[in-house]
């Protein structure tokens, strides 16, 4: 369990290193989507490395020539990097602005446009959703929110908030509830090794916006949440 984690750390030191002139040449030619590609073949090198045994399903569901807003549950760290590898789509994501200090990583990050956030304050957490609306309409983006905002403790799904919802609305693009099970038992929050496992991830059919607005944003955020438990329960079944 530790010697994967820790060779899959150095692994990742390694990678940084050698794409950091890739980095500056895609940067100077504003080539961003191969970035992308070199991003979701890293993760799957890194599910092998792992020993992750994944069930997907549902993916079949989803246009590839759409732009959508996929929300999963959170239950571990390891959650953003496996949905940004199995979304058909090269998604973008919103994270909280101390990751893009991340040496290179952070740069990179910036580069192919995925959108910081002050959760400190209304403001900033304001101007990210309508930057990265404003990326979905003008250049076709889907991107990956996760609603309940940070990691479950326990393993139940928590009290989603507003944000993603707000995106979607914004944008007009319909949703993509995603139900995950197993990363918690694998890598739960406050550890840093990752155990070898199973993970099932259920892609559940789009949710359409059109009909909402912010004084019915309740009902749209139950039928997400709704979506989410009953693909856990039938997996559970």
């Amino acid at each position: 369990m530790k010697a994967r984690t820790l060779l899959l750390f150095i692994l990742y030191v390694v990678i940084v290193i050698c794409l950091t002139p890739v980095l500056i040449v895609f940067m100077i030619l504003k080539i961003r989507e191969p970035l992308l590609a070199i991003a979701k073949g890293v993760m799957r090198l890194s599910g092998k490395i792992l020993g992750l045994r994944l069930d997907v399903s549902g993916r079949e569901q989803v246009d590839r020539t759409k732009a959508y807003i996929f929300m999963p549950n959170h239950l571990s760290f390891i959650d953003g990097p496996l949905l940004f590898m199995l979304i058909p789509h090269p998604v973008r994501v919103i994270l909280k602005k101390e990751i893009f200090r991340i040496p290179v990583v952070g740069t990179g990050m910036r580069h192919i446009e995925f959108v910081p956030v002050d959760r400190k304050g209304i403001k900033g957490g304001k101007a990210s959703i309508e930057r990265a609306a404003r990326l979905m309409r003008d250049k076709g983006y889907s991107f990956l929110v996760f609603p309940e905002g940070t990691r479950s403790l326990d393993g139940n799904l928590q009290k989603f908030k507003r944000g993603g919802f707000f995106l979607a609305l914004e944008s007009g693009a319909p949703i993509v509830p995603v139900a995950i099970q197993g990363t918690f038992e694998i890598m739960p929050k406050k550890s840093f090794f990752v155990r070898k496992g199973r993970i099932r991830v259920v892609f559940r059919p789009p949710i359409p916006v059109q009909g909402y607005d912010q004084d019915h944003l309740a009902g749209l955020m139950d039928k997400v949440r709704t979506s989410i438990q009953d693909a856990g329960q039938k997996e559970e079944s």
